[in-house]
């Protein structure tokens, strides 16, 4: 039987450099391949992969609105990492909270308006 073993996002930006550089510089990640000459970079932080293309005269995810959500982000340790990223620079959209769905999550946009969540479980959190 055949088995799904990771999935990478795949995101237009309109400055690939800017927006690798901020997932690097801001966000953590780690080149995994491409140094974008080509259009594309590939980058990675843990189980989280994400390939960016360049697509200078796409819509702006910006300009989406609820549309512009690209990932919920499951992560051990979510206050250090919302302290972490925020230190960075990250435009942060909602501060952590506790929900009354049994997560504590926040939000973040990229510059180029990709919206994420990044939340863990109540009892994880503690």
């Amino acid at each position: 039987m055949s088995r799904i073993v990771g999935v990478r996002s795949v995101l237009a930006v309109r400055d690939l450099q800017a927006s690798t550089r901020h997932y690097i510089d801001v966000l953590g990640f780690r080149r995994d391949f491409g140094d974008g000459t080509d259009g594309w970079s590939f980058l990675s932080r843990d189980a989280f992969k994400v390939m960016l293309g360049e697509c200078t005269d796409a819509t702006p995810a910006s300009e989406l609105g609820d549309h512009s959500y690209v990932a919920y982000v499951t992560v051990e340790g979510v206050d250090r990492f919302y302290a972490d990223v925020r230190a960075r620079g990250a435009e942060v959209t909602s501060a952590p909270t506790s929900k009354p769905w049994g997560l504590r999550e926040f939000g973040l946009r990229t510059p180029d308006g990709h919206r994420y969540t990044f939340g863990e479980p109540l009892q994880a959190a503690r």
